[in-house]
């Protein structure tokens, strides 16, 4: 299998082509479509977030790039030995991600950052595909208890048997471990829910299990 990520104008669900169309018309400069996944298919990492946010991923063309939450994600990724270069929240500022592969549970910007349950199984299908696709995969972190739920639901795993926990790592079997995390948003942070602390330790759990 060869994994195929969906297309610039996908048509699969029809409320988000809509969102996507309204966004071409106010905001011409951005890219506006499916956000590819970020890094390479032999990492042994998968982050998985939840959308791209409009003003962020949706307008560079990268996961967390230009949002709030790739402010605290990348330099993290970076201080642990999985990254390079200097993050500029764009696309071609030569940031590079070392053994990590960056993607979103949904690939297109949802209206108010939420996308419906039909819309997280409709996009499910490249998760899966994706998965497979990394043949080195020794790790999942997910960002948030909807990509927790779409990476169990990938894997073909209850939602009962794995509950999501902030800092909890879970052997999904296969050779895979699934850490799990607070998403690394404005409002998390601002709220205390995460900080920059709790979010480096997962991280360096992480180094930990790929060492």
């Amino acid at each position: 299998m060869v994994f195929v990520p969906p297309i610039y104008d996908c048509k699969l669900c029809d409320r988000l082509c809509k969102f996507r169309e309204d966004n071409k018309a106010k905001f011409p400069s951005y890219y506006n479509g499916p956000v590819p996944s970020f890094g390479n298919l032999d990492a042994q990492v998968l982050v998985v977030g939840l959308a791209p946010g409009l003003n962020g991923a949706n307008q560079t063309g990268r996961p967390f790039t230009n949002d709030y939450a790739g402010d605290i994600l990348y330099p993290v990724l970076k201080s642990q030995g999985f990254a390079k270069g200097d993050y500029q929240k764009r696309k071609d500022d030569g940031f590079e991600l070392i053994n990590v592969r960056i993607t979103n549970a949904v690939r297109c910007v949802p209206p108010q950052n939420k996308p419906t349950t039909e819309e997280e199984k409709i996009c499910r299908s490249f998760l899966i595909n994706e998965i497979k696709e990394m043949k080195n995969l020794k790790v999942i972190l997910s960002l948030g208890t909807i990509s927790h739920k779409n990476v169990l639901y990938a894997l073909g795993i209850k939602q009962s048997d794995v509950k999501f926990k902030h800092g909890n790592i879970h052997d999904l079997g296969n050779g895979i471990k699934l850490i799990d995390s607070y998403h690394t948003s404005r409002y998390n942070i601002n709220t205390g829910v995460l900080s920059y602390q709790m979010f480096e330790d997962v991280v360096k759990k992480i180094k930990e299990l790929v060492a």
